[in-house]
């Protein structure tokens, strides 16, 4: 299993936008360098990118939550 950190304090979302579909949803497959979501403060939004290939198992927060730095914002399964 590999934790999906944050990057930076801030809100992380699942999706682009309010209307659009999530990036990845819990169970799908995650390649590396895949975009799982993002992290925005101030107005200034940072793609959060799954480092490994496998399944997405979990998210560890919800949607729209406040996130620091080095929280486990996922987990993915290498198997």
């Amino acid at each position: 299993m590999a934790e999906i950190q944050s990057p930076l304090p801030g809100v992380f979302y699942r999706k682009p936008g309010p209307d659009k579909d999530p990036y990845v949803q819990e169970g799908e497959r995650v390649e590396t360098g895949q975009v799982i979501g993002m992290v925005e403060i101030m107005k200034q939004f940072t793609e959060v990118h799954s480092d490994v290939a496998g399944t997405l198992e979990s998210f560890s927060v919800e949607d729209a939550a406040m996130v620091n730095p080095g929280d486990v914002l996922a987990v993915v399964d290498e198997g």
